[in-house]
């Protein structure tokens, strides 16, 4: 089996509060999104990268990478958007082959964390997520805007990204979950009735949302781009 990647990168990203799309913003020398292609690019296993694009998109611009493509049908919602990737790979993977989604704007993933999916995913019969559990106490609000009662934490996780599934089985699970529209790839696999493995991140693999986000990135990268 082959392993590919495909980013939805349709969104805009609106807590960022600025008019660049978040996955265009700058982050040490070059688009945040070339920052998250670089550790697929580099990776021998992976066989391929598609950025699912906006077909309105003006702010890509190429890498050079012969390792990467682009798809410009990305849709209203992330699960429209990878949906419409998958269906736009179809006739170049096969069912079985792996499909790592991995957010555009999630640019320190690791060499050894996607080793770690890989590795504890590539035999796995539904395909896992990369997640850390819930440190914090977490807190249900009222309508108040107080304190309506703690959650207990034990046994939550946080979700990340990477997400890998077979790609028949993914596609499936998108088309199956209409009008449910799934947060993440993981939980339109559990609509079908499966349990996605978990696989231990950790927290510098962090979502780029807010623009305090962006200067972690830059640390978390160590200044020159290279993920240490």
């Amino acid at each position: 089996m082959s392993n590919f990647v495909l980013i939805p990168a349709a969104g805009h990203g609106s807590r960022m509060g600025s008019e660049l799309p978040k996955q265009y913003l700058p982050l040490l020398g070059k688009p945040l999104i070339h920052q998250t292609l670089s550790v697929f690019e580099a990776h021998p296993a992976i066989d391929h990268v598609f950025v699912v694009l906006s077909p309105d998109d003006v702010h890509w611009t190429d890498d050079g990478s012969k390792k990467v493509s682009l798809l410009r049908c990305g849709g209203a919602t992330r699960a429209e958007t990878v949906l419409n990737g998958l269906n736009a790979i179809a006739d170049a993977v096969e069912e079985h082959d792996w499909v790592l989604v991995h957010d555009a704007a999630r640019p320190c993933l690791s060499r050894e964390l996607l080793d770690r999916l890989l590795r504890e995913v590539g035999d796995d019969a539904v395909g896992g997520l990369l997640a850390v559990p819930v440190a914090d106490t977490l807190k249900r609000a009222g309508k108040d805007g107080r304190v309506d009662h703690t959650e207990p934490r034990a046994g939550l996780w946080r979700a990340q990204t990477p997400q890998m599934f077979p790609h028949g089985l993914l596609r499936k699970a998108l088309r199956a979950s209409g009008t449910d529209a799934p947060t993440d790839e993981a939980q339109a696999i559990e609509f079908l009735g499966h349990s996605p493995k978990l696989v231990l991140g950790d927290g510098h693999n962090l979502k780029v949302t807010y623009p305090e986000d962006l200067a972690m990135a830059a640390l978390i990268l160590g200044g020159d781009g290279e993920r240490k």
